[in-house]
């Protein structure tokens, strides 16, 4: 079990790794060796995700997400498929964990009475400035 909060956690067998060539850093390496970790999590159909977690998760993930709800995250950071692998558990932790925090609700407010003058205010002398720019009539 992955802990995600002390609440929440995620079944190991929910994630599939799948190893791939990585570009950037590696010498030789990144020729021969598959160092790039894609992990999957399908949090469409994941039973360890509540159904709020699992709607901010999708907004969270973004292009991320495939539309069958399959969260995608590439790891190509470093050089070793280990420590590419540990970034990407990382980062979907960190982005479910994300998930799992309510947005706090709005509270409506209005403009103060002072404000409301201001702003009226610069719009007149704003107004007052550009008339003064225009051309008089007659004058030509």
């Amino acid at each position: 079990m992955i802990p995600i909060t002390p609440t929440l956690s995620i079944d190991e067998s929910e994630l599939q790794e799948q190893f791939i060539r990585a570009s950037g850093p590696g010498g030789q390496n990144v020729n021969k060796v598959e160092t790039a970790v894609q992990l999957r999590f399908d949090a469409g159909h994941s039973p360890s995700l509540p159904e709020d977690v699992r709607a901010r998760l999708v907004k969270l993930a973004g292009r991320r997400m495939t539309e069958d709800g399959m969260l995608i995250i590439e790891a190509r950071r470093f050089r070793t498929q280990g420590r590419n692998r540990d970034d990407a558990l990382q980062r979907l932790v960190e982005l479910i964990r994300q998930a799992t925090e309510a947005p706090k609700p709005r509270k409506k407010t209005r403009p103060t009475l002072a404000s409301q003058k201001r702003r009226l205010e610069s719009k007149q002398k704003r107004g007052e400035a550009k008339k003064l720019r225009r051309t008089v009539p007659g004058s030509d």
